[in-house]
């Protein structure tokens, strides 16, 4: 069970290097690529982009090389070739691979001068129109596909690059869940914004079964933590509240869960100004519970040194395993229990030191407040104190005057 659980947990929704572990298949709209042809040849990988770079050359030096071929043909140069009264359309061409290199001097614009073509061919100057203009095209598309995907952003996200593990700690005394991130180069990314995403299946009260459910992570939207200066390597903290996924998880929990935390980072390439994207992922048993990452800056001579040999390196610290949940509950209980024992010293304290006194214009909690064996009453800011034996008698005679009375 354990085994098929971990083999389960590999199938990563993103992979560490932030490839996205997704295969499309079943596809029947599969004319929408051509629609947008450029694109779908900058995505093609590097032996797909040179095979098409290549084809696309040597296709139109073949096919404008024929035409050249067969016009000699048609005119009946290739009959003339020793007759120096004939004026042929292209001066030595004397079969298809002279047309072909004729092609390839024409499309390049290479102009060796020996193959040249005459005034006398209104068909040759045309296809050499045509040729000029396509072969312009060619260079244009294909040389932009190929400066687009060498000066492609996601190859700059190579160098940004994240712990191998999360953390989960205190942190000014709330757990927290922490990832560091960094950037190799000395060119820094404009405007980098941090996201993270909780990937994990669920199903709703309704029954319906969601297999990659996204859960937006807080990594301090609200405040504006999430926009970073990444100069130098940053640890990304998450902080564990009421409106966190990982509210109710405690050590115990996190060990027997399923997920993946998918961390996002954006921004612009200072250099080029365009927007790059780089992307990794923690599962469950990647999240080290009770554990901090270890300094790694430093105070030089003049400048701050950053070591990235501790860039993965964690300690472990003193962290409760239970919930955030639980452990808020436990800290308004220990702060209520605090708040009532100072409370009652207090009033203690009060009322055994004999000089003090309620202030004038304010009552007591209760009506009366023992002193002894005798009630004391505080109206009006004035403090009465009477015996019950004086009341007692206070009462007896008031009913004997009350008895003769009524006799």
């Amino acid at each position: 069970m354990d085994c098929a659980r971990n083999k389960r947990k590999r199938q990563r929704y993103v992979e560490k290097n932030g490839r996205c572990n997704v295969q499309h298949g079943n596809m029947r709209e599969t004319y929408r690529y051509l629609t947008d042809i450029f694109t779908t040849l900058v995505d093609l990988n590097w032996r797909c982009s040179l095979f098409v770079f290549v084809m696309a050359y040597a296709v139109t030096w073949l096919f404008f090389g024929a035409i050249w071929y067969l016009i000699a043909y048609c005119r009946g140069d290739l009959d003339h070739l020793e007759d120096e009264a004939w004026t042929p359309c292209v001066n030595n061409v004397n079969g298809f691979i002279s047309a072909f290199l004729f092609s390839i001097e024409t499309e390049t614009t290479i102009g060796y001068g020996y193959r040249v073509i005459t005034d006398q061919c209104p068909v040759g100057t045309m296809l050499l129109l045509l040729q000029a203009i396509l072969g312009s095209m060619v260079n244009a598309f294909m040389v932009g596909c190929m400066f687009v995907k060498i000066s492609q952003p996601n190859k700059r996200a190579e160098t940004l690059v994240f712990s191998r593990n999360a953390v989960i700690s205190l942190r000014d005394d709330k757990l927290c869940l922490m990832f560091r991130v960094g950037d190799l180069r000395s060119s820094h990314i404009v405007g980098a914004n941090m996201r993270a995403k909780l990937i994990k299946s669920k199903q709703t009260q309704e029954g319906e079964f969601i297999p990659l459910d996204q859960t937006d992570i807080s990594v301090g939207f609200e405040t504006g933590d999430d926009r970073l200066f990444l100069v130098s390597p940053l640890v990304i903290s998450h902080e564990i509240d009421v409106r966190s996924p990982f509210w109710d998880m405690s050590h115990a929990q996190l060990e027997k869960e399923d997920f993946e935390v998918v961390v996002i980072l954006e921004g612009m390439v200072e250099a080029t100004g365009m927007t790059c994207q780089a992307r990794s992922s923690y599962l469950a048993e990647e999240l080290l519970w009770g554990h901090r990452f270890s300094p790694m800056m430093t105070l030089a001579e003049g400048f701050f040194d950053v070591d990235y040999g501790a860039f993965h390196h964690t300690f472990e610290v003193d962290t409760p395993s239970c919930s955030a949940r639980e452990l808020a509950l436990a800290t308004a209980r220990l702060d209520a229990h605090l708040y009532w024992s100072i409370s009652s010293r207090l009033d203690e304290e009060k009322w055994e030191d004999p000089n003090v006194t309620e202030p004038t214009g304010k009552s007591t909690d209760s009506e009366s407040i023992r002193e002894g064996d005798r009630p004391t009453f505080t109206v009006g800011g004035v403090t009465h104190t009477q015996d019950q034996s004086v009341v007692g008698e206070q009462n007896g005679s008031v009913a004997t005057d009350q008895s003769e009375s009524e006799a």
